[in-house]
């Protein structure tokens, strides 16, 4: 047969991931996940002036190091006004000499600078590989020598949401899985709204699965999950952004259990200790007015599980942004305001309360029978601590001298091999029984996206009762322009762009992939040929904001005005990894009362932009900093029909990209001479062509284009 089959006891599946070294800090709460270390005969005190001080180094960071052998890596921001970028970097662990680095571009993001590189790099100490999650959605794994060894840009690929504010989730790696997590709005069953959960394979990237265990979103969040052991099953566990607390089997992602927790997202990553789960927020309570609860919660449930299955709780305590850290019988949190709590991890009675500043975003850290502990206006403390209270043993206030402000601190601590290490504003410095005999099965990759003619084979792995035969599984296809057997998956080469389903079916067992078909330039689209209301399934980000309409004697591709959410919508037509391509479309704004739409085109990750407001034609890529933004005087017609075209050249030879862009009347003839022109000496060398709107009134498109530059 052409496909695979895997079964494996669970505990193989985990058994090669050396967590427990004590030499990695490879997550960012730890080797154990829950903000403790097991090193002893640390350091108490330290000085800017060298006083235990091993060595420091220039690096702007809001995230946590991680230390894998001789390496600690950490992401930040680089840059200023037009080499605005983010990066991540290497230094080695003795010296703190820089051993390589990667700067990457921002766009598709309101992002701003100052929070960039928010998300803390995960490494694996089994492979040495680094993975590192950018406010721009780009998912990378790099190799210790600083290789790329594959990248998803989860924007334009899987439709990922990112706001103002700039959370951003780190990666979470359990076994063979990378797993991250994230708001998105893709196509057919993910276009919805959701905080969703992808697990890839860490060694190839391929999609394994994505689990959608929660409801609407009441923001944007960054949990990071943890895994748990409960009842010989391998749990993932993290915070919502539905304000709930869920368990997923790991092999599969499948929802396990869902405890309600907050009326807002949940922000802090909870920790696990055997069959317990312990969870905290700062917001308004689901069962009364107070704000903020920390609980601990019996994981051996399954379902929606309610207080029933609470150990514990502790209301008032309003912990929001940091992650518990747990040693032994106690729990220590950091609450909005700066207090260490000190609980009793067994029956949440709190023994004392210890101040250590004003605002309280970075989490503890418990070694040595210590408590290593930023605070964000710059303050680094070590605590002895013990069960009756803590003392202050040293508190050192970092600076950014050039500015003449706090160095602010918003990651936590990594310890590795005797070592302290954290990242500034400024610098970096040294310093899962529940056995079932059931079938379950799964198919990977989960997600491909694959051209006309082009076959995938799949992998099925049966996991549960090993004495079903495999010979009877059926596979089926839906809504693709292809065939498949044994596994093996053939599109027809007269397939037009779609998106559809494998299907692998064993008795009362189903098991799913999802695929796109994208065909090779040239591309056309008139709308003619799609149902009304509908769009191009293949599409990113398009469902519920764009639909095909009738207008007169032709079909049209309108932009509403937002029912709910954002008016502003970016659809991505094809992948990442697309260059060298011109863009062409119709467009036609209108005018809602005073309010004028903005709409575009997208190529190589930039906008240009025909702003209505403004009555300019602008080009960008990152939306909130402007970096490379360019714009021209344009005055426009609501109700008129234009002609947009944009094409980006990459110039090689000098390293930067010229955005090219020109609009007209339909009715007129298309000029020579591009109406702007602009260069980014960052280039963003490759990304997906897509369409851009701001909906404040209705948007029309129509007749568009994507064709091999010539």
């Amino acid at each position: 047969m052409k496909f695979k089959m895997l079964r494996w006891a669970f505990c193989l599946l985990f058994a090669s991931t050396n967590f427990g070294s004590a030499d990695n800090w490879p997550h960012w709460r730890g080797p154990s996940q829950n903000g403790a270390s097991s090193e002893e005969n640390l350091i108490s005190e330290w000085s800017k002036d060298g006083k235990n001080l091993l060595w420091e180094a220039n690096f702007v960071s809001r995230s946590t190091p991680v230390v894998i052998s001789n390496h600690v890596y950490v992401l930040g921001r680089t840059g200023k006004d037009i080499t605005e970028q983010e990066h991540i970097a290497c230094f080695h662990v003795q010296t703190g000499e820089k051993v390589w680095e990667h700067k990457f571009n921002v766009f598709h993001t309101t992002i701003p600078f100052n929070r960039v590189g928010w998300a803390s790099p995960a490494g694996d100490p089994e492979t040495g590989n680094i993975y590192v999650h950018g406010v721009q959605g780009m998912f990378y794994c790099f190799n210790a020598e600083g290789e790329i060894l594959w990248s998803h840009s989860l924007t334009e690929e899987f439709g990922r949401i990112s706001g103002y504010g700039g959370r951003t989730h780190t990666p979470f790696i359990d076994g063979n899985l990378v797993i991250i997590s994230y708001l998105n709005a893709s196509w057919g069953g993910q276009a919805a709204t959701r905080h969703r959960y992808f697990a890839f394979d860490k060694n190839t990237g391929n999609v394994v699965w994505v689990a959608t265990p929660s409801g609407p979103p009441k923001d944007t969040t960054y949990s990071v999950p943890v895994a748990a052991t409960i009842h010989g099953r391998r749990l993932l566990v993290a915070g919502n952004a539905d304000g709930s607390i869920y368990a997923m089997d790991m092999q599969t992602g499948k929802k396990v259990w869902g405890f309600k927790l907050s009326k807002r997202g949940i922000n802090v990553s909870v920790v696990a200790d055997g069959h317990l789960i312990y969870a905290a927020h700062s917001e308004e309570n689901l069962d009364n007015t107070s704000m903020g609860r920390v609980v601990c919660i019996d994981g051996r449930g399954t379902g929606d599980v309610t207080r029933t299955h609470e150990v514990w709780r502790l209301d008032g305590c309003q912990v929001g942004y940091t992650s518990p850290a747990l040693h032994q019988k106690q729990i220590y949190l950091v609450d909005n305001s700066a207090n260490i709590h000190c609980l009793d991890a067994k029956t949440g009675e709190e023994q004392w309360i210890q101040n250590i500043g004003t605002v309280g975003k970075g989490s503890p850290v418990w070694a040595d029978g210590k408590i290593y502990i930023p605070e964000v206006n710059g303050h680094f403390h070590i605590l002895k601590v013990g069960p009756s209270g803590a003392d202050v043993l040293s508190t050192v206030e970092l600076s950014v001298e050039a500015e003449n402000r706090a160095a602010e601190i918003y990651g936590s601590p990594a310890i590795s091999n005797g070592r302290i290490f954290f990242a500034t504003e400024d610098r970096i410095y040294c310093l899962g029984n529940t056995k079932t005999t059931s079938v379950t099965l799964q198919l990977t990759p989960a997600e491909v996206v694959l051209k006309p003619g082009q076959k995938q084979d799949f992998k099925l792995s049966v996991f549960g009762d090993e004495s079903v035969n495999i010979n009877d599984v059926a596979w089926s296809v839906k809504d693709l322009d292809a065939s498949v057997s044994a596994g093996e998956l053939s599109i027809s080469p007269n397939a037009i762009g779609q998106a559809g389903t494998v299907f692998a079916t064993l008795g009362d067992a189903t098991t799913s992939a999802r695929v796109r078909i994208i065909p090779p330039l040239p591309w056309t689209e008139d709308f003619e040929s799609v149902a009304e209301n509908k769009i191009p399934t293949h599409w990113i980000g398009a469902t519920g904001k764009f639909f095909a309409r009738q207008q007169g004697d032709n079909k049209i591709l309108a932009k509403t005005l937002a029912k709910r959410g954002l008016n502003r919508s970016v659809v991505f037509l094809g992948p990442p990894t697309m260059s060298n391509y011109t863009v062409k479309i119709d467009l036609m704004g209108t005018r809602n009362k005073r309010r004028l739409p903005d709409m575009g085109l997208v190529a190589n990750r930039y906008i240009l932009d025909l702003q209505g407001i403004h009555q300019r034609l602008q080009v960008r890529s990152w939306s909130s900093d402007l970096r490379m933004a360019k714009q021209v005087n344009f005055k426009w017609e609501t109700d008129v029909w234009y002609a947009m075209k944009m094409r980006v050249d990459v110039d090689l030879v000098n390293e930067e990209a010229i955005v090219l862009g020109k609009v007209w009347k339909k009715s007129d003839p298309e000029p020579n001479q591009w109406t702007i022109k602009a260069i980014d000496p960052l280039p963003n060398k490759t990304g997906s062509p897509g369409i851009y709107g701001y909906s404040a009134a209705e948007i029309y498109y129509d007749n568009l284009k994507v064709t091999r530059t010539e």
